[in-house]
Parts: C-alpha cells; structure tokens; sequence
C-alpha cells in the first residue's frame, strides 16, 4: 500500500470537514422548520396581535432564520463535496495517462492493401476495414477518384495516403 501524497491528504481532510457541515445544516433546516410551525400555530391560537407577537419573536424570526443558515451551510457543504470529487477525478484522469502511452499511435485496424468503396460514399478503405468487410455493396475503388480527391481515406482502417495513380489508357 502506497503512502497517500500531500494534497490527497488535504482532500481527505476536506471530505471529513464536509459531513458535519451537512449534519449542521439539515439539523439547522429541521429546528428551523419546527419553530415555524410552533409559531404559527401558538399565532394562530391568539386573537390580538399583542399576544401573537411572543410567538413571532421567540419562535417564527428565529425559525425563519436558522431555516436559511441551514440552505447556505447545505449550499456550502455540497459545493465543498462536489471540488473535491472534481479533484479526485482530475488526479484520477491525470495519472491514467502516462507520456508513453499517449505518444505512441496505435496500429491500424485494418492492413490488407485492395481498396474499396461504396458507391455513393465519402471514404475510401482498406478491403478487411470493419466499416466496409463482408459488405456487397462495396466495390473496388476507383482509381481516377481516388487521383482526383474525390473520396477521403477512412479513419479507422487508414489505408495509404496516396493511393496509386492510374496508369495512362493506351
């Protein structure tokens, strides 16, 4: 097992920082909650407002405010969760690839030397080419196409760049 490096060290401390926000905040949301209700429902016993005024002070403002202490600490919590599972991922994507690995062109697909076409196509490809192999509708190509750039080589099979020029009609 590898020592953990600095900065996941730091993620993690980060990512245990972050439950007791959300523990604050629904706990925040939830007192918040039933001290509007408790206050609106003693509010809603009296009939004068100087005797529903005790209820809107000592249990509705304050409700209402640990109602919105709670949604900023949910806000911050998440955000905070949301980074660093951005961070981890960007270390995760960043040491997939190694320089080797990237440099290097994979071979392609497809190695036979007869070229074909579909009629009607875009590109030209390899004869064992996925896109084209054991298709009837592909023909041989045609070389005054292939000359005049008509058709494009196919990315996946990549067959040579520049196709044989046909030779002179006698």
């Amino acid at each position: 097992m590898r020592a953990a490096q600095p900065d996941q060290t730091d993620r993690s401390a980060r990512l245990r920082a972050v439950r007791p926000v959300l523990w604050a905040a629904f706990a925040a949301l939830a007192v918040g909650a039933v001290l509007c209700v408790v206050g609106w429902y003693g509010t809603s016993g009296e009939r004068f407002a100087e005797r529903q005024l005790p209820y809107l002070a000592s249990c509705t403002v304050p409700g209402a405010a640990l109602i919105v202490a709670g949604a900023v600490l949910f806000a911050h919590g998440r955000s905070t969760l949301a980074t660093a599972r951005v961070e981890e991922l960007y270390e995760l994507l960043v040491t997939a690839g190694s320089p080797a690995a990237t440099t290097q062109r994979p071979a392609p697909v497809a190695s036979s030397g007869d070229l074909l076409m579909i009629p009607g196509g875009t590109l030209w490809h390899r004869a064992d080419c996925p896109l084209v192999a054991g298709k009837p509708e592909a023909v041989p190509a045609d070389a005054h196409i292939l000359a005049t750039g008509g058709l494009s080589p196919c990315p996946i099979c990549e067959p040579q760049q520049t196709p044989i020029t046909p030779s002179p009609e006698r």
